[in-house]
C-alpha cells in the first residue's frame, strides 16, 4: 500500500501501521518539534499505530500543532499517573487544571505528598519513558468497563460511563495499568520526554514542553492571583458536590439542576458586589475590564456597572471597539494577513489622550466605529465624568499598558480580568480544557447572532487564541481584581444549541478534527433541558444563548 505523508510517499505492506510507515520516511525522530506523535487523515486524528487497508493520504502531527499538543499531553497526563500507580498504589490523583504553562495536580494520599516524593515521581517518569512501553488501545464492553472502574477504585469514571450512549468503551493501556483520556495517545511513552514535576503547596504541576522551543520544559510561573481563582473555583465545585460531568449529570437526572443553578448564579452577583467595593473603596475614576473571546466581558462591565449603582455611583461605559482604526487603515503582517487581534488595530494615541481628558473631569468627543461600514462614524458621543462616576472601560486589550499614556493617573485605575476558567472536570484524571469551554460560548453566540456556521468559527479559532497568547494572557495578573466567569452547569445548556451542528461538520473539512473532538466531550453531558427560564435575563449565559437584558431596545 502506498502512504503519502505531507507529499512524502512510501510503500507498506497489508497488516503495517502508520508508524511503520513513519519508520521508513527521512524524519528527525529526536527532536519533539519535528516527531511524529498522531496522524490526520481527512481531517480525523488516528494514532500512529492505526493499521489502513487501502492507499491513504496523511498529514502527520507534532507538537507545533494544537491537536499534536493535546495527544502530547494526554500520553504524558498518562504516563504520570501510571508512575503514580507503581509508587503509590492507594493514592488518588485529580487533574484539576491549567496553571501557565503546566497541569496543576493533586495527589491524595497517607503521608501527604512531598517535595522528595514528586522527585521520586519525576524519576518514575523518567523510567517509563525509557522503557518506550506501547500505548495499546484495546476495546471493552461498556458494562466490563464499568465494572472494572468501580472495581478500581474510580468511581467517578464508572459514574460518567453511566450516561455513555454507546454500548463499548476503548481504553489505552501502559503494562498492566489501564486508563483512558478521550483521545489519541502516541505509540509508546518515550515520544514524551520533554517534562518536569514542581512541587507546589502539596500539590504537582506537571510542566509541558516549550511552546517555542518544545524540546526544553516550561519554567514554572506560579501566576498567583490566577491560582487562587482557580482553587476558590475549584472547591466551590467540591462543596456543591459537582467537580464531575458524572456528578453534574446527576443534579440534571434528579431535578436538583435548578438549585444549582440558582446558587451558582447568586454566587456571581455576590463576586459581582465584592468588586464593586473594592472599586469604591479604591476611589478609581476608570475600571478596565479585560478577557479572551467569550470570556463575558460586556457582561461584566454591565453588572459591576449595576452594583456601583447599589453603592451610590453613577458609572458611564465604554468599549474599546470604538477605537479601532479604520479596516483599510490597519497594517497587514508578513503574510499579507490583516490581524485583528494585534493591538495596533486600535488608535491608541487617541484612546489615551481621551482617558487622560475624562479622567481630569474634561469635555472628549469619543469615537463610534460602525461594524457594517468598517470605518469610525463622523459623529462621536460627547462624554464627561463628573464626582462618583466612574468610567468602565471593556475590551480585550484593556489591560496592555501600551494603552497609557503618561497623562493617566495610574493610581485612580483599577483593573478587572474575566474569564471561563472551567475546573469542571470530565473525571479525575481528565479536564475540560478551558480554551473549549470558551470555544463552545463563541460557537453558540456567532450561529444564534450572527448565523455564523460552526465551520466559519472553528476556522477562525486559531487566529483568536494565537492574539489571546500574545496581547492577553501576559497581563491577567497585572488585574486588581479576577473574576472566574464559568458557570458550572452552562454545558449542559448550551449542548443542545450546537451538538447537531457540530455533528454536520464533514469528514473533509480541515475543521472535522476541532468539531468531533467537542462533540466527544459532549456527548458525556446530559441535556438540561427546560431549566432556561431559571436562568436570569442578566446571567453571563445570556450573552450567548440570548435573551440578556442589558441589550434591550426599549
Amino acid at each position: 500500500m502506498k502512504i503519502t505523508a505531507d507529499s512524502m510517499v512510501c510503500e507498506i505492506k497489508h497488516g503495517e501501521s502508520l508508524l511503520d510507515a513513519v519508520k521508513k520516511l527521512d524524519l528527525d525522530m529526536m527532536s519533539l518539534a519535528s516527531r511524529p506523535l498522531a496522524a490526520q487523515i481527512g481531517g480525523e486524528v488516528f494514532s500512529l499505530r492505526y493499521t489502513p487497508f487501502k492507499d491513504v493520504d496523511i498529514h502527520l502531527l507534532n507538537y507545533k500543532e494544537e491537536a499534536g499538543r493535546r495527544v502530547y499531553e494526554r500520553t504524558l497526563q498518562f504516563i504520570f499517573i501510571a508512575a503514580v500507580r507503581r509508587l503509590f498504589p492507594a493514592a488518588r490523583v485529580c487533574v484539576r487544571y491549567t496553571l501557565g504553562p503546566g497541569l496543576y495536580i493533586t495527589i491524595d494520599k497517607e503521608p501527604a505528598l512531598g517535595e522528595q516524593d514528586v522527585l521520586k515521581l519525576e524519576a518514575e517518569m523518567r523510567n517509563i519513558v525509557r522503557a518506550a512501553i506501547p500505548l495499546e488501545r484495546k476495546r471493552l464492553d461498556i458494562k466490563d468497563a464499568i465494572d472494572f472502574y468501580e472495581r478500581d477504585g474510580q468511581t467517578d469514571k464508572a459514574k460518567l460511563l453511566k450516561w455513555r450512549k454507546f454500548s463499548y468503551f476503548d481504553v489505552y493501556t501502559i503494562g498492566g495499568y489501564m486508563d483512558y483520556f478521550y483521545g489519541e495517545m502516541a505509540p509508546s511513552t518515550d515520544y514524551a520526554d520533554v517534562f518536569r514535576l514542581k512541587f507546589v503547596e502539596g500539590a504537582v504541576i506537571l510542566l509541558m514542553p516549550r511552546s517555542d522551543e518544545p524540546d526544553v520544559p516550561s519554567d514554572y510561573d506560579p501566576l498567583p492571583k490566577l491560582g487562587i481563582v482557580f482553587k476558590q473555583s475549584d472547591d466551590w465545585g467540591k462543596l456543591m458536590h459537582c467537580s464531575t460531568v458524572g456528578e453534574l449529570n446527576t443534579l440534571v437526572s434528579t431535578g436538583r439542576i435548578r438549585e444549582l443553578v440558582r446558587v451558582n448564579e447568586a454566587l456571581h452577583e455576590k463576586s459581582y458586589a465584592n468588586i464593586a467595593d473594592k472599586i469604591v473603596a479604591h476611589s478609581a475614576r476608570a475600571v478596565l475590564v479585560a478577557g479572551p473571546s467569550s470570556s463575558g466581558k460586556t457582561t461584566s462591565a454591565n453588572r459591576l456597572a449595576t452594583q456601583l449603582r447599589v453603592l451610590g455611583q453613577d458609572p458611564k461605559m465604554l468599549s474599546l471597539d470604538n477605537y479601532y482604526l479604520d479596516r483599510d487603515a490597519i497594517p497587514a503582517d508578513k503574510n499579507g494577513q490583516k490581524d485583528l487581534e494585534h493591538i495596533n488595530t486600535l488608535d491608541i494615541p487617541r484612546f489615551s489622550s481621551d482617558l487622560a481628558a475624562l479622567m481630569r473631569g474634561e469635555q472628549v468627543e469619543v469615537p463610534v466605529f460602525d461594524f457594517l461600514t468598517g470605518k469610525r462614524a463622523k459623529e462621536g458621543i460627547v462624554m464627561q465624568l463628573h464626582p462618583d462616576e466612574p468610567l468602565i472601560i471593556e475590551g480585550i486589550h484593556a489591560l496592555n499598558p501600551m494603552l497609557l499614556n503618561d497623562d493617566i493617573d495610574r493610581d485612580k485605575l483599577f483593573r478587572v480580568y474575566v474569564s471561563a476558567l472551567t475546573t469542571l472536570n470530565i473525571d479525575d484524571h481528565n479536564r475540560i480544557h478551558t480554551t473549549d469551554a470558551r470555544l463552545l460560548r463563541r460557537l453558540v453566540r456567532d450561529y444564534e447572532t450572527r448565523g455564523a456556521s460552526m465551520e466559519h468559527t472553528l476556522s477562525m479559532w486559531p487566529s483568536v487564541r494565537r492574539g489571546e497568547e500574545k496581547w492577553i494572557f501576559p497581563y491577567q495578573e497585572n488585574a486588581d481584581a479576577l473574576f472566574n466567569t464559568t458557570l458550572v452547569y452552562e454545558v449542559s445548556v448550551l449542548k443542545k444549541y450546537v451538538y447537531p451542528l457540530l455533528q454536520e461538520v464533514p469528514k473533509e473539512s480541515p475543521c472535522y478534527a476541532a468539531a468531533r473532538d467537542i462533540t466527544k466531550v459532549l456527548n458525556y453531558f446530559l441535556d438540561a433541558d427546560g431549566i432556561e427560564d431559571e436562568i436570569p435575563p442578566t446571567s453571563i449565559l445570556r450573552e450567548f444563548i440570548g435573551g440578556c437584558t442589558f441589550y434591550r431596545k426599549d
